[in-house]
C-alpha cells in the first residue's frame, strides 16, 4: 500500500536528514567558514562569546534544515517507489538503490553540471529566476536520462544478459553534455571556494540518498520478513 511505502520513506528521510544535518553542522559549516577566512585573509583569530552563540545557532539551523530536507526527499522517495517499483530493474533492495541513484541524478547530479552548488554569500552571474528556470529544466532532463537508461537496460536484459544491459543503459548519459554546452557559465566572485564547496555538498547529498535507500530497504525487508507466509495462514485456518 502507498501508505506503508510513504511511512518507510518518511522514516528513512528523518534518519538521513538528521545524519546530513549533523554532517553539515560538524564538518560542512566549519570547513566553509575556514575557507572563507582564508579567502579573505582575515587576520582576526578571536572567538568571542557572541561568535560561539552564532555558531551554535547555525548548527541548530543546519540540523533542523537537514531533517526537513530529508523528510521531503524521503516522503517523495516512498511515493515514487510505490509508483515505479514494477518498472525498476533488479530484485529486492536493488530496486531501492536504483531509484536512489536516479533520484540523485534528477534532483542534483544533472542540474549541477551547469549550476553547481556555491558557498553562501557568493555572487553569481545569473539572476535567481533564471537559475531556477534552468535548474527546473535540467531536473526534467535528468529524469528523462534516468527513464531512458532504465528502459534501455530492461529492453536487452533478458536476451543479452546483465553486462550488455548495463552497457546500453549508459548510452543516454551522453545527454549530460547538454547543460555543459548550452547553459551559460555562472561566473563566481570566489572561485577558490567553488571546488571544495562543490565536493562537500556532493558528498553530503550522495550520502543522504544512500542512507535513505539503506534505511528504506532495511524497513522493506523487515516488513517482508514479518509478513505471514502461506503456511502460516493455512495453520491459522486449520487451528494448528
Amino acid at each position: 500500500m502507498i501508505v506503508d511505502s510513504l511511512k518507510r520513506g518518511l522514516a528513512a528521510g528523518v534518519v538521513a536528514g538528521l545524519a546530513y544535518g549533523l554532517f553539515m553542522a560538524l564538518v560542512g559549516n566549519p570547513l566553509v567558514e575556514h575557507l572563507e577566512h582564508l579567502a579573505h585573509h582575515d587576520g582576526s583569530h578571536g572567538h568571542d562569546h557572541s561568535h560561539a552563540v552564532s555558531d551554535l545557532t547555525t548548527a541548530i539551523v543546519s540540523v533542523g534544515s537537514g531533517v526537513l530536507w530529508g523528510i521531503l526527499l524521503g516522503t517523495a522517495f516512498g511515493v515514487a517507489y510505490y509508483l515505479f517499483e514494477p518498472a525498476l530493474p533488479g530484485v529486492g533492495s536493488t530496486k531501492v538503490y536504483v531509484l536512489a541513484g536516479a533520484s540523485f541524478l534528477t534532483v542534483s547530479g544533472v542540474p549541477w553540471l551547469a549550476l553547481p552548488p556555491v558557498a553562501p554569500g557568493t555572487e553569481q552571474a545569473l539572476a535567481t529566476d533564471v537559475r531556477l528556470a534552468i535548474y527546473g529544466g535540467l531536473m526534467i532532463l535528468g529524469a528523462t536520462i534516468c527513464v531512458l537508461s532504465i528502459a534501455a537496460y530492461r529492453s536487452v536484459q533478458d536476451e543479452y544478459g546483465r553486462f550488455a544491459a548495463v552497457g546500453l543503459a549508459t548510452t543516454p548519459l551522453v545527454l549530460c553534455t547538454i547543460p555543459i554546452v548550452l547553459v551559460p557559465t555562472n561566473v563566481l566572485t570566489a572561485p577558490e571556494l567553488a571546488g571544495v564547496f562543490l565536493w562537500l555538498v556532493a558528498f553530503g547529498q550522495i550520502a543522504l540518498w544512500a542512507v535513505i535507500a539503506g534505511v528504506y530497504a532495511w524497513l522493506d525487508r523487515r516488513v517482508d520478513s514479518e509478513a505471514p507466509t502461506l503456511n502460516d495462514l493455512d495453520d491459522t485456518a486449520t487451528g494448528v
